[in-house]
């Protein structure tokens, strides 16, 4: 009875952050943010708001927890959990992963010879993550010679990382350890040179370093350093394995450098300079660099050939055409063929080229609407290209595929474990008119037995930033939805790629409205044909996707029953004004330079913190991490600590900051199904299905 006084007690005590009158201006615009304070995680008053908000969903979802627990067994229990990767070639050597069962984290494995010989364990997550509340392993490289392993290290979600060097002969930890690095490092062809890059005092990664084995960390040689706060920096090997690259990356433009991997008396060279909205990247063949790129207006890209003697631009000459619609989204390079990774019509496609000849084919694929990757190997001199292909109803499958004979082998499918068949699910993809009558593809995921009479609640995801499109994959966590008799939906809003470059400049700047009214036309085709019904809809989101979700909650509240809003970058107009955070100066390409007036006023116009309004509002749960340095902790509680003070209805406003981790949420595989385990019994309650557990 204690318990459940203290429970009752703290549904009662709703959360309240305190107003403290901060005003901030710009082009004689005057706001006031009562909430700005909570940016001050020593402030005293910050963590015991945060804490106040963790106490609170916890006890508004304490009913649901019998339901929450059922579904992370259900998930957990599709998955194999003693299970390995499609092992890769490298050498004398076969470099897999594999998982066993009960641990959260994956176990770096090899063979010498043959597969049929003993194993080598040359890192165990498990071990690393002992003591630890989050552990991610960011970049992991073995030297050329086998004999040892570079690996980072990501001990709280901060993404800042720690890089080790393991002698894989002794099982021994070198003492060079190299602190506050980012995603990126490679050795040079000597197995005893190692490059690296640094993060700055605001997290930005802007040098890359050299250092020797043994040699003084301290007296590491400077290889590169960025000025333009605008960019990040990487070094990345080439598939030849001749060469190290130094890629320059910003929002839209980029800038590559190159050096000889075998000779590290040699200097950077630069391939072409940096210019505004040029995009390029390089791989090199024989006596050629092979530049993807978007040059003389090949938006959708095209892709150039020119010699590795004379780099320059001025030499480059056109080998795979630039073809509107079809955007090239990256190239892979063997000994004998290029392969091209694009989209046709939105879907993603395979083709094959032959170095000597120039003659290419298409890898064909029969679904309506599915998800395919070519997963680089390790190995230049090879006629076998490999790839992963799965779709909404088939699970992750890993192909080899021949490319002298055309033959596909099967060598993977993922196993999805208890009564799952393909067979039981729909899968389609349809076209939703947006306002401007644009056709906005959606994938649909749902049981055959599910009747499509405008009954079944839907869970509509969407993000549509950066170019990044999210495809039709399958997740096995869904179907616990899906099973209940969920539609599962994918709206492929503008501001991704999907169909091409014209798809992402339709949702990014001044025209960023267009992701936000593409979200809500989806959702009222799907009511109009009769799918679901008007307040029968979850939305969710997170990051940038989340800045949708705070969008169309604003927009058009009474269209959905619920938001789900993850990590969401909401406070668009302050973080886009502080150029001391990691992304904001890389990302005026995205969302536009506020301190020009004609981009204060537009994010201001839809960024979800500032347009928070006295009305209802759906349900809501919202998420964030105490260590995340993309969107940082306060934009979640500043904008739930808004709605609180601002919404007119009593539907369930949460917050769950989690105070272990970062951006991407937990480490551990089995925790990860955890927070999604809170998300989907948060559906069920709030379309009161919660006593549903099967």
């Amino acid at each position: 009875m204690h318990y459940l006084k203290s429970v009752k007690l703290m549904i009662d005590r709703v959360p309240s952050a305190p107003k403290r009158p901060q005003e901030l201006s710009k082009h004689g615009d005057v706001r006031n943010d009562p909430w700005f304070w909570l940016r001050d995680i020593d402030d005293p008053g910050t963590l015991e708001y945060l804490k106040a908000e963790n106490a609170y969903t916890e006890a508004i979802m304490e009913p649901e927890s019998a339901l929450q627990g059922a579904l992370f067994e259900e998930m957990r229990g599709r998955i194999k959990e003693d299970d390995s990767t499609v092992p890769q070639k490298d050498g004398d050597y076969y470099y897999y992963t594999r998982f066993e069962k009960g641990n959260q984290y994956p176990i770096f494995c090899r063979k010498r010879l043959s597969l049929d010989a003993s194993e080598e364990a040359i890192l165990d997550v498990n071990v690393l993550a002992k003591d630890l509340d989050y552990c991610r392993v960011g970049s992991m490289e073995n030297s050329p010679d086998h004999k040892l392993l570079a690996y980072s290290m990501d001990a709280d979600g901060s993404e800042i990382y720690t890089i080790y060097i393991k002698n894989l002969e002794t099982g021994e930890l070198l003492a060079d350890v190299i602190t506050n690095s980012y995603y990126s490092l490679e050795w040079a062809n000597d197995s005893q040179t190692l490059f690296y890059d640094v993060l700055d005092e605001n997290h930005r990664p802007i040098k890359i370093f050299k250092h020797h084995l043994g040699a003084d960390l301290a007296a590491d040689e400077l290889v590169y350093q960025e000025m333009d706060e605008r960019f990040f920096v990487g070094v990345i090997k080439s598939s030849s394995k001749r060469f190290i690259y130094v890629a320059a990356t910003g929002n839209n433009m980029s800038e590559w450098w190159y050096m000889d991997a075998n000779d590290l008396r040699t200097s950077l060279t630069l391939i072409e300079p940096r210019r505004e909205d040029f995009e390029y990247d390089v791989e090199d063949h024989g006596d050629r660099f092979l530049i993807r790129n978007n040059g003389d207006g090949a938006e959708d890209f095209k892709v150039s050939e020119t010699p590795i003697a004379s780099p320059a631009s001025a030499n480059w000459r056109d080998l795979v055409p630039h073809v509107l619609g079809r955007p090239i989204g990256g190239i892979t390079v063997t000994r004998d063929h290029l392969i091209l990774s694009s989209r046709d019509n939105g879907l993603p496609q395979i083709r094959v080229m032959e170095h000597a000849t120039g003659d290419s084919f298409d890898i064909a694929f029969d679904e309506e609407d599915y998800s395919v990757g070519v997963m680089e190997g390790r190995e230049w001199d090879t006629t076998t290209l490999r790839f992963s292909y799965s779709s909404m109803t088939t699970p992750a499958t890993i192909y080899d595929y021949n490319i002298e004979t055309h033959d596909r082998e099967l060598k993977k499918q993922t196993e999805v474990l208890g009564d799952f068949s393909s067979e039981k699910y729909k899968s389609r993809r349809v076209l939703a008119p947006a306002e401007d009558g644009t056709l906005i593809p959606i994938s649909l995921l749902y049981a055959k037995d599910t009747p499509l009479d405008g009954i079944a609640p839907l869970y509509l995801y969407g993000y549509g930033s950066y170019g990044i499109v999210v495809d039709s994959n399958f997740g096995s966590a869904r179907l616990s939805l899906v099973d209940r008799g969920f539609i599962f939906a994918v709206a492929h809003v503008r501001g991704g790629m999907d169909l091409g470059w014209g798809w992402y400049e339709n949702g990014k700047l001044l025209n960023k409205q267009n992701t936000f009214t593409d979200f809500i036309a989806c959702a009222e085709y799907l009511v109009d044909q009769s799918y679901t019904e008007k307040g029968r809809i979850i939305a969710s989101g997170g990051s940038a996707g989340g800045m949708l979700m705070g969008a169309v909650a604003n927009l058009c509240p009474d269209l959905f029953k619920a938001i789900v809003a993850d990590v969401p970058f909401v406070d668009v107009l302050n973080t886009m004004l502080d150029d001391t955070l990691p992304l904001t100066t890389m990302e005026y390409n995205e969302w536009g330079n506020p301190n020009e007036k004609s981009f204060y006023d537009y994010i201001k116009s839809y960024s979800p913190y500032d347009n928070v309004k006295l009305q209802d509002y759906p349900h809501m749960l919202i998420t964030g991490g105490i260590s995340d340095p993309r969107v940082t902790y306060w934009e979640p509680a500043k904008w739930t600590a808004r709605l609180r003070d601002s919404k007119t209805d009593s539907n369930l406003l949460l917050l769950k900051i989690h105070m272990d981790s970062g951006h991407g949420g937990a480490s551990g595989r089995f925790d990860r199904l955890k927070e999604v385990a809170l998300e989907y019994a948060f559906a069920l309650k709030v379309f009161g299905l919660s006593a549903t557990t099967g």
